[in-house]
């Protein structure tokens, strides 16, 4: 049965363009991006194209457990710029230094000195004190960025834009007809004015096609230890990741070894003798 259902699946990604293989060794966490990229790798998953919006940095888990797809970076920060040079120089990468968003030109990007990867076009409900420098940057849509770039689908678009996420989304209507996974960030609060919540982002990935598929990298706020913010990974609602709704297969049910819970012994036996003795009586 198992055998049957591996040889399905590699049927089924390979009409999308997709190759299933053994998944690589190594013990990672599980709810981790790289945990749960390697599970998207291990059913098939290989991208042809990676958009990597606000990279900062670096995600080296994309670039890592997806080594043969090309790669678009997308990030506005110029002090990030040798961190991009690096990036195109081990990877099969390009990039383009600007934000994205719903429309080309220009916007206000709100630079947090004391934390870069923290900045955003928007600006945070506690106030100025903490909305960082603000600074004229150039901006891209990802559609744009694709398009110029001969860029190829399937895609996976990751985004980390801190509260940004559907505008940018907005930016790349064309791009989501070719892609199946979208990685974003969640906000439990309205931490960001005029940013989406979780329930927000749920609401509209459906409206584009896309549900729920994995969360990891969970952050709890240091104001009352309450979770604010999650990374989400969505996938198209029809598509190869959601072919199948079973839990297990009969063979994988064998070996969960699932055991009575010992608080019910008896429970039923015991009941039984209360009514055996009621009808004789």
């Amino acid at each position: 049965m198992l055998t049957a259902v591996k040889v399905a699946g590699k049927k089924l990604f390979g009409v999308f363009g997709l190759d299933v293989r053994k998944a690589r060794a190594g013990e990672v966490p599980r709810a981790s991006m790289r945990g749960a990229l390697r599970q998207l790798s291990a059913v098939g998953f290989r991208p042809q194209t990676i958009v990597d919006v606000g990279v900062a940095f670096q995600t080296e888990e994309l670039y890592q457990e997806f080594p043969e797809s090309s790669v678009l970076l997308i990030e506005p920060l110029a002090e990030f710029e040798p961190f991009l040079k690096k990036i195109c120089a081990e990877h099969k990468a390009q990039y383009v230094l600007a934000a994205a968003g719903a429309s080309s030109g220009t916007a206000t990007f709100n630079v947090h000195a004391d934390q870069l990867d923290g900045s955003s076009l928007l600006k945070e409900v506690e106030g100025a004190a903490v909305d960082g420098i603000p600074r004229q940057v150039p901006v891209v849509t990802i559609d744009e960025v694709c398009a110029e770039k001969n860029a190829k689908g399937p895609y996976l678009v990751k985004l980390d834009v801190q509260g940004a996420e559907l505008l940018v989304l907005s930016g790349a209507q064309r791009t989501l007809l070719e892609t199946e996974v979208v990685i974003l960030e969640a906000t439990l609060f309205a931490t960001m004015i005029g940013g989406q919540q979780l329930y927000d982002l749920v609401a509209k990935m459906k409206e584009y096609g896309f549900v729920a598929y994995d969360i990891f990298g969970f952050l709890y706020r240091p104001l009352d230890n309450a979770l604010a913010q999650t990374d989400m990974i969505f996938v198209r609602e029809n598509g190869p990741f959601r072919a199948t709704h079973i839990f297990a297969t009969p063979e994988q049910r064998k070996t969960m070894a699932w055991k009575a819970d010992s608080r019910l012994t008896g429970v039923g036996q015991e009941s039984g003798s209360r009514r055996l003795k009621v009808n004789a009586e």
